[in-house]
């Protein structure tokens, strides 16, 4: 799933927040118009966002979509008193994508108030021509003569929908992100939303920061049992503080630019939460030592240690390690311990093993309650009789959640009688400057509520106007002027969605940086990695070789962090050479091009074996021999270990030696059974007995070990450390130095593949 938001201004590149772009778009909300309730009590199931004071900047499509529906105007419409004030244009899209394997997520996402046309050339806000990419589409150029179905029209994500346009004299784009319901219980069904009683989940669905629950009384180490000298296996592991946690523990773990940040809150009985970290902590390098790590601490299968010091659990299939022992005070060895620093109480952290049982583990694929998310249900709204917003009821779901948040005597107002009172007493608590836990918590409300651009929810939403006291008592004209003035903005009959229904609403910007944490690319979002063309000339098509790899790309990027975009475009960009657009993944033994239009045996999989000759043609394996027979520096040093050990997989695992250590990092091979160094010391002038590896195909043939063995040089030769420096010609030529130093013809193209890679993942356009 890849997404960005509706506005893509400009950022700091130097900016150590998780998601510097999304807190710009923070910035942009308008308090006039937050989410989910309006501050006339009504639902407001979107976001008023104003870009500053940069009117030019686009209002984009947030992923990839099709059209349901959309209105384009010459003009602004009046409002009830003549004033031609409001925008009516809009765009309705809807978007499907994967945010993990068999994990359809399908939503929608409204952009209202564009801009009209005459306004634009009137104030000099013209879209780019059609043909330059991300542009704004020909049909979104002309007057549309009202809300018009979008029939089957798409646009990519960061395409142009329109400008900024005003609401009755305010200047604000109205954003909305919203599920239908069956599209919601088909994909929240799935995850842990509205369980107060989590557990962990027993698929592979993880992805974002990582959580976990800690039962009370639980003990905590200075250190690890068996440091010594502070270190664990050669593994530092700093002294800390021993002690129990008087409570259960919530915490949050995640990674950025290899350090590790760690929040935590301890649950009182009421379940009120107190944060421990009023800063995350911070354990710097982290994850770029965790190869290391791993290698050192789970010796049987670093691989699966790799996931667990990520994770707190093994996602790959099949799991090498056994399962960590269901008592602590069992006798037999727990081979998946995994030691973390963790605060327990204030001033005090130490060391506690995340692998026990005792302890849940989740991930931000869950939709833990804890982590913020909190279902609203039509029926148990804090809503009153004529479907308002009721402040009591509000306030008892915010006392429940995170305490009161008003303090004593500071409610100055009275208790409010009359509707405006009411309004302002509701206004006041959701925008007062000390109730930013309000705010916060109203973030993860995801509502289930009508729309109001259905005509069908239009009496019901506003007649309780004409009541007595209300804002049209006794003014049914009055009234009925504002009813066409709503009507003039509805087109819910335009998209095929039911007319009188609900629907349910995410906080859009918290629903996009939420998702942002994902990674997953489906088949139409790796479709568009690597153009067409490539394959074309070869005679292939791409969906040949991406559907193949696909699922365990996907596994694999997010094994080792590698699904951002800045990660991601360099690993895409070397990839582009060292695998050639993933069609080669077998070491060819005639030139590329050649060899796969006639799919020559060099590059077939391996299914009888490893290729050798006989029974291959001497011709097919020669170049083997030549390149790599006998060659020390790759520790081949048994006959026929050059055609034996060749390049294969993503990045071309390559010689007796990496082979070796791949094999134990995938549990495979045993690191004991064999002198490390069994090429450089020699007995009786020979080399030493190396490693026994008898199937060395399955790098290749395996779908997921071929990708994996990638992974796997990107975390042994630290090549995050560079690539989190960003997607720049400097940059990608210093990774092109870790994955193949001796190759200095290639850099220039990929530099050019990790360009384009980076205009499918990166967020400008």
């Amino acid at each position: 799933m890849i997404i960005s938001p509706p506005f893509l201004p400009p950022i700091d590149a130097d900016s150590t927040k998780e998601d510097p772009l999304m807190e710009a778009l923070d910035k942009m909300t308008d308090s006039s118009g937050l989410y989910p309730v309006a501050f006339d009590r009504r639902w407001h199931t979107g976001l008023h966002l104003v870009p500053w004071n940069d009117r030019s900047l686009p209002v984009r499509a947030i992923a990839d979509g099709e059209v349901v529906a959309y209105r384009v105007c010459q003009h602004p419409i009046a409002d009830t008193a003549g004033n031609q004030n409001t925008n009516a244009g809009f765009v309705l899209l809807k978007h499907t994508t994967d945010t993990g394997e068999n994990r359809t997520l399908t939503f929608y996402s409204l952009y209202m108030h564009l801009l009209d046309l005459n306004t634009m050339t009137h104030d000099g806000m013209q879209p780019p021509p059609i043909n330059e990419p991300h542009s704004m589409p020909e049909w979104l150029r002309w007057d549309s003569g009202g809300p018009v179905s979008g029939e089957g029209k798409k646009v990519r994500r960061k395409d142009i929908l329109g400008y900024t346009g005003q609401c009755q004299d305010r200047w604000q784009l109205h954003f909305e992100i919203f599920m239908a319901p069956g599209d919601f219980d088909a994909y929240f069904g799935e995850t842990q939303l509205g369980n107060q009683e989590v557990a962990t989940p027993r698929g592979g669905d993880c992805w974002g920061h990582s959580y976990y629950v800690i039962p009370a009384n639980q003990n905590f180490h200075a250190q690890p049992p068996g440091v010594e000298a502070d270190k664990l296996r050669g593994i530092k592991f700093p002294a800390q503080q021993s002690g129990q946690n008087e409570q259960p523990l919530y915490v949050e773990v995640y990674f950025q630019k290899g350090d590790k940040y760690t929040n935590v809150w301890s649950v009182a009985a009421d379940g009120s939460r107190t944060l421990l970290t009023d800063e995350p902590a911070v354990e710097s390098e982290f994850e770029y030592d965790m190869y290391k790590r791993a290698s050192a601490l789970y010796p049987t299968c670093p691989s699966d240690g790799y996931e667990m010091l990520r994770f707190g659990r093994i996602l790959s299939k099949p799991e090498t390690l056994p399962p960590a022992p269901d008592q602590e005070t069992s006798t037999a060895p727990n081979l998946r311990k995994t030691w973390y620093c963790i605060p327990f109480a204030n001033g005090q952290q130490g060391y506690i093993d995340i692998s026990k049982p005792a302890i849940t583990r989740l991930s931000d694929a869950d939709f833990p309650f804890f982590a913020g998310w909190r279902k609203i249900q039509a029926s148990t709204a804090p809503v009153d009789q004529n479907g308002l917003w009721d402040l009591d009821k509000l306030k008892g779901v915010v006392r429940a959640a995170v305490g009161d948040v008003e303090l004593p005597g500071t409610d100055l107002m009275g208790e409010p009688q009359t509707s405006q009172q009411k309004s302002d007493a509701m206004r006041y608590y959701v925008i007062d400057p000390d109730h930013e836990a309000v705010r916060k918590l109203l973030r993860g409300f995801i509502c289930e509520a009508p729309s109001e651009w259905d005509s069908a929810n239009l009496d019901a939403c506003y007649r309780h106007l004409l009541n007595e006291g209300e804002h049209f008592e006794c003014r049914q004209d009055a009234y009925n002027r504002f009813l066409d003035f709503v009507r003039k903005l509805h087109f819910w009959d335009k998209t095929g969605l039911p007319a009188g229904g609900k629907v349910w609403f995410f906080h859009p910007l918290a629903f996009i940086r939420h998702f942002r944490r994902c990674g997953w690319l489906s088949k139409d979002e790796l479709s568009q990695i690597y153009a067409e063309s490539k394959y074309a000339s070869v005679g292939k098509t791409g969906a040949e070789y991406k559907e193949r790899y696909r699922i365990d790309l996907n596994k694999v990027l997010r094994k080792y962090s590698l699904n951002n975009s800045m990660r991601g475009s360099h690993f895409f960009g070397q990839c582009a050479v060292e695998s050639f657009y993933m069609m080669v993944v077998r070491e060819s033994s005639t030139p590329i091009a050649n060899a796969i239009k006639k799919n020559h045996p060099s590059i077939m999989p391996e299914l009888n074996g490893y290729l050798r000759s006989p029974p291959a043609n001497e011709a097919d394996v020669a170049y083997f021999k030549k390149l790599y027979e006998g060659r020390l520096n790759l520790a081949n040093t048994d006959g026929g270990d050059g055609v034996k050990f060749r390049g294969r997989g993503f990045k071309k695992l390559t010689g007796r030696f990496n082979y070796s250590e791949y094999w134990v990092y995938r549990g495979w091979l045993d690191a004991k059974s064999y002198d490390h160094a069994w090429f450089a010391n020699k007995k009786n002038g020979k080399p030493l007995p190396g490693p026994q590896i008898n199937n060395p195909e399955i790098a290749g043939n395996d779908t997921y070990a071929c990708v994996d063995t990638a992974g796997f040089f990107c975390v042994r030769y630290l090549v995050a450390r560079v690539s989190d420096r960003g997607v720049e010609r400097e940059i990608s030529g210093a990774v092109t130095k870790i994955v193949n130093r001796y190759d200095t013809a290639s850099p220039p193209l990929r530099w050019k593949e990790t360009q384009d890679a980076n205009n499918i993942l990166g967020d400008f356009a």
